[in-house]
């Protein structure tokens, strides 16, 4: 669960990181050294050879430098934070360092330094992919200016400035030596420099300059005839599963592309690090790219790749469907909810390990539903009315349980005679307004949120905003009874807000503004690519009716709760808000389910997820709870304001 800090990490470290590539970390955060690890992995699996043969050294100072780096690879992961592969990770650390001192075969440490470096990428969750397509025109530039004295014009380690170095400078047209470096073994080597070498450190380049530099570097030993074989392909839609984003152009190397995707992706990973605005260009639509992920799935299934399977098809849910889940949800709701549930099924029996035969049939069952799907939202763009209605509907749906927030909060303090206490809501949803603006901003230059990060980040909020409704809804109920309010008001008006209510009810506007925003940032965005240049003046026209509308709702809400009796005011609102944190339970953690960070137990239950209900038993267990504890807290708090008892004229228990 520690993963949950990404609520305030994923936007804010992806902002502020100007070094190493922004890490969403796991646990903590992994500092430099897990950069080092990972350059030192991939500099012994690539230099290896060169310092052994046959059983036999080669080379004493290349050999006595890589058993200085395994040595080290070992002693800096007892430096990363605890998590739960660390033994693991310390054991295959320690048996790398023991067969690099047995001369091992240069294939088992090349294999064994991939594996390792894999295991803790993923074990710390670290980004090793650029935030956006990095500019060939910009990684020549600073080539010719910054490595072309020692590695040579056209890159192949014969610059006049390297004549005289030891080592010599990397030949970067050796294909078979380049064809086992990645991208970001590039970028890293670029960003911390090669100790002992004349390979110095260019960590004051810009991260966006040493990945441009990078993907350049990478391409020297690529012929220009695979470029152009990887572009027709490209174009013809082969390997795009391989490379739905930018992530495995940089990260993977092209053995490691060869063994996965086979050799069609090999030329198809050259063009990409030529061209990688391509990526972005030739993106499948969410259905297709839902398509080619679920299959890769069910054939890592197959091939006894249970976890990477499961990954697969989490991503196939994150990265696909769920960005066109708003537009159909506007012609075709059922389909929508039918689709999640049995996708969410297809996840399940992966996970427990079911029988190949029944995950294919599974998977049968969600490819026919995804063709439904692909059907109702037409291929070349949603039409105006639809882009529209999708538009309007989206802010109206999530706009409206701001609003309802806001409102009876605000109409609250109105009725309490608190004005003062106002700035604090408006503080909260003020900022909450920032943060979404940010996120727009992040998620549209940046960076490119993940799936796992947007399901996160919103389960995050919504469980957030749950616990502090819950709060003050309990607090609320407590003023329900009329003449104890009275009494109240008559007698200590000035303490009526105690300073942890007032953070109470600025965190609820933030959470509850903020969570919304996210949402309707992420939705826009799918929407305006499926509406297409045809449609997306009905998306921005569905945008300023909604507004217009919601305006309305919320000067009426506001208006005619201030004016309701005492009594019933509270209880209204007392209730509203305890309903909206169940809703946000549920919601919450079908959030964190869908990023794979809860387990999902399906029952036969109805699904609403307007209100929260998903049938799973881990939401409707945590629906259970917040009913049982605002059950609890209601009751209490009535208790203590009933005509005769003793607290009926104290200050609210809360605050």
């Amino acid at each position: 669960m520690s993963r949950l800090v990404r609520f305030v990490l994923v936007l804010l470290t992806t902002m502020a990181a100007s070094g190493a590539p922004a890490a969403a970390p796991a646990v903590g955060a992994p500092d430099a050294a897990a950069q080092t690890i990972l350059h030192l992995l991939d500099y012994v699996g690539v230099d290896y050879p060169e310092a052994v043969e046959n059983g036999k050294v080669r080379n004493e100072e290349e050999y006595k430098e890589m058993l200085e780096f395994t040595g080290q690879i070992v002693d800096l992961l007892k430096s990363l934070p605890a998590v739960p592969r660390q033994a693991e990770l310390g054991a295959q650390a320690r048996a790398l360092a023991r067969r690099v001192e047995e001369k091992a075969p240069p294939a088992e440490i090349a294999a064994g330094s991939g594996k390792l470096r894999w295991a803790v990428i993923e074990a710390y969750a670290i980004e090793v992919a650029p935030r956006a397509a990095p500019d060939p025109a910009t990684g020549a530039k600073l080539y010719q200016s910054l490595c072309a004295s020692c590695h040579g014009a056209d890159g192949r380690g014969d610059g006049p400035a390297g004549a005289k170095l030891e080592p010599a400078p990397s030949n970067f047209r050796d294909a078979e030596r380049m064809a086992q470096r990645s991208a970001y073994g590039l970028y890293n080597t670029i960003t911390l420099g090669v100790d002992g070498t004349g390979m110095a450190s260019y960590r004051q380049l810009a991260e966006a300059e040493r990945w441009a530099l990078a993907f350049h570097t990478a391409g020297y030993a690529t012929p220009a005839q695979s470029i152009a074989k990887g572009e027709a392909l490209w174009k013809t839609g082969k390997a795009r599963e391989a490379f739905p984003d930018i992530g495995n152009v940089a990260k993977l190397s092209a053995n490691e592309v060869r063994e996965r995707y086979g050799e069609d992706a090999v030329a198809v990973q050259a063009y990409l690090l030529a061209n990688p605005a391509a990526i972005a260009q030739g993106k499948p639509s969410p259905i297709a790219f839902t398509l080619t992920t679920l299959e890769a799935a069910v054939g890592a299934y197959r091939g006894g790749e249970r976890e990477r399977a499961r990954q697969l098809a989490i991503t196939a849910y994150l990265e696909g469907f769920e960005l066109a889940e708003a537009s159909l949800a506007n012609v075709d709701a059922p389909l929508v909810a039918e689709t999640e549930r049995e996708m969410m099924a297809l996840r399940a029996l992966i996970q427990r390990g079911a029988a190949a035969g029944e995950v294919e049939r599974q998977h049968g069952k969600v490819v026919a539903l995804l063709g439904k799907a692909r059907e109702r939202l037409s291929a070349d763009g949603l039409s105006p009315w639809t882009a529209f209605a999708g538009s309007l509907l989206i802010l109206l749906r999530e706009g409206l349980e701001a609003i309802l927030v806001l409102a009876a909060i605000i109409a609250f303090l109105v009725k309490a005679g608190r004005r003062d206490a106002l700035p604090w809501v408006h503080a909260g949803w003020g900022a909450a307004i920032v943060m979404g603006l940010l996120t727009w901003i992040a998620a549209t230059w940046l960076i490119g949120l993940s799936g796992a990060n947007r399901e996160t980040t919103e389960g995050v909020t919504a469980l957030l905003a749950c616990a502090m409704l819950a709060y003050v809804g309990i607090w609320l109920h407590g003023k329900s009874y009329a003449h104890a309010w009275e009494r109240f008001i008559r007698e200590s008006v000035g303490a009526a807000l105690g300073k942890g209510t007032l953070w109470a009810m600025a965190g609820a506007s933030f959470l509850a503004v903020y969570r919304e925003l996210f949402e309707i940032v992420l939705f826009y965005e799918a929407l305006w690519v499926q509406a297409g240049a045809s449609g997306q003046g009905s998306v921005l026209a569905g945008v300023g009716v909604a507004a217009v509308m919601l305006t309305g709702i919320g000067w009426a809400i506001f208006r005619y709760s201030v004016r309701l009796p005492i009594g019933p005011f509270f209880a209204l609102v007392s209730i509203l808000l305890a309903l909206l944190a169940v809703v946000f339970a549920g919601n919450g953690i079908a959030a964190l389910q869908e990023a794979g960070l809860i387990d999902a137990d399906i029952v036969p239950f109805a699904s609403l997820p307007s209100l929260g209900v998903h049938p799973t038993v881990q939401t409707l267990a945590g629906q259970a709870l917040v009913i049982a504890i605002l059950a609890a807290g209601f009751f209490a708090a009535g208790r203590t304001r009933r005509p005769g008892s003793a607290s009926t004229s104290q200050g609210p228990g809360p605050g």
